[in-house]
């Protein structure tokens, strides 16, 4: 199904990038969390499932999961994360994987906090039992790290969207929910224009934490020259502030 290859290729491929150590994996952190996460699963009524990084596939499902769409455990017990990845409309399977390679891209970047402070909410249809699509919301949240603070275990909370209106395509947004700064998670309509070396350089810079006066130190050039850098990147990448043109220059590859 060519669905179904398009996300393989685009998003298993890439996490065979990450190189996980057993020693470094604690499994009865895994065994804990499922208990618990089937218990959240009793209360709210959502989905819940875990993904493992290192194995690269959904380790845990709770016993409600896909109930909400009319099906049950026997329907997709063989098949597993395939059989749900086939039930997404096709252009949404194929963004949704676009924009998980690229926030995978932006957590690499973090700290161990920031990666456990983040989720990705995203809106997107998927076919349900009786073959209608319906919208989904599901939130994406790292909940352990490797010993080395390498991302592992992935958890996903799904629940039908209260808006049902006909809407082509997914909706996306970014959440630091320990702070509240929230962005969408989109192509911004802006980007179509080359940073030059020095906007990018300054660009990578700001991702690292500085402020305009110590990158202004540390290049040798003016304050104001830093900040009509900055002014100027912003304005190409369509970004609001500086948060926002860090994660979508790491969605364009432009910080690779």
């Amino acid at each position: 199904m060519a669905k179904q290859n398009d996300v393989e290729e685009i998003f298993f491929k890439y996490l065979m990038r990450y190189k996980f150590e057993e020693a470094n994996l604690d499994f009865a952190k895994l065994e804990r969390h499922k208990a618990a996460l089937q218990t959240l699963a009793d209360i709210g009524n959502s989905g819940v499932s875990l993904f493992d990084v290192s194995k690269r596939q959904i380790v845990f499902y709770s016993s409600n999961f896909g109930q909400q769409l009319g099906y049950v455990k026997s329907d997709y017990e063989k098949l597993g994360q395939a059989f749900f990845v086939d039930k997404i409309h096709p252009e949404d399977a194929l963004k949704l994987s676009l924009n998980s390679v690229s926030v995978f891209k932006i957590f690499e970047n973090f700290s161990s906090e920031e990666k456990l402070s983040h989720k990705l909410i995203s809106e997107y249809r998927m076919h349900n039992a009786q073959h209608k699509y319906v919208r989904l919301i599901e939130q994406h949240q790292f909940i352990e790290l490797d010993k080395t603070g390498q991302i592992w275990l992935l958890l996903g909370i799904v629940d039908i969207s209260p808006n049902q209106e006909e809407f082509n395509g997914i909706k996306c947004q970014f959440l630091n929910f320990k702070t509240g700064n929230s962005v969408p998670y989109e192509a911004s309509t802006k980007v179509g224009y080359e940073l030059t070396n020095r906007e990018l350089e300054i660009l990578k810079l700001v991702k690292n934490g500085l402020l305009s006066k110590e990158i202004s130190n540390r290049l040798s050039i003016s304050l104001h020259t830093v900040n009509t850098h900055r002014q100027r990147f912003l304005e190409k990448l369509g970004a609001n502030n500086s948060f926002e043109a860090v994660m979508f220059a790491s969605k364009y590859g432009l910080l690779d």
